[in-house]
């Protein structure tokens, strides 16, 4: 599907920079004029999908995240988060509601929370090579009446 506007930011896995990708998110997404509710719907599947490349893949070291953004034909927003840390040994498990690595300070709701919040959501990892997070939204907009 080719692209109308992109956007590809990397930074450091600090968790100051989840704020950040949020708001660039924001800022990439207004452009397609999003409600409220998308708008809070794309930040909120940015932040889970930036925290987890934080907290669980560079356990023990800062590696780089990166954020592609991606205005597609039909009003579609991609949203791509990429990292190149530890990976996920088993998908499926990593995907059930409740499961974390990351300690009892964690839910283990991330994956959920982006696949509700998104029309689409796709997750590849490899162990020691990373994980990269692909999700799609499509905005109606707040001038389309719908």
């Amino acid at each position: 599907m080719k692209q109308e506007n992109e956007t590809i930011v990397q930074f450091p896995s600090l968790s100051a920079n989840e704020a950040l990708a949020r708001q660039i998110a924001a800022a990439f997404a207004a452009q397609m004029d999003p409600t409220l509710d998308e708008l809070g719907d794309v930040k909120t599947a940015v932040s889970e999908a930036v925290t987890n490349a934080i907290v669980h893949a560079y356990p023990d070291r800062i590696g780089p995240v990166s954020l592609r953004l991606r205005r597609l034909p039909e009003n579609v927003l991609e949203i791509t988060v990429k990292d190149r840390g530890c990976g996920i040994p088993d998908l499926a498990k990593a995907r059930e509601p409740m499961f974390t690595t990351g300690g009892a300070e964690r839910s283990g709701m991330g994956f959920t929370i982006m696949e509700s919040f998104m029309n689409s959501f796709t997750l590849r990892s490899a162990p020691g090579r990373g994980t990269t997070v692909r999700m799609r939204k499509k905005l109606t907009g707040r001038g389309s009446g719908d």
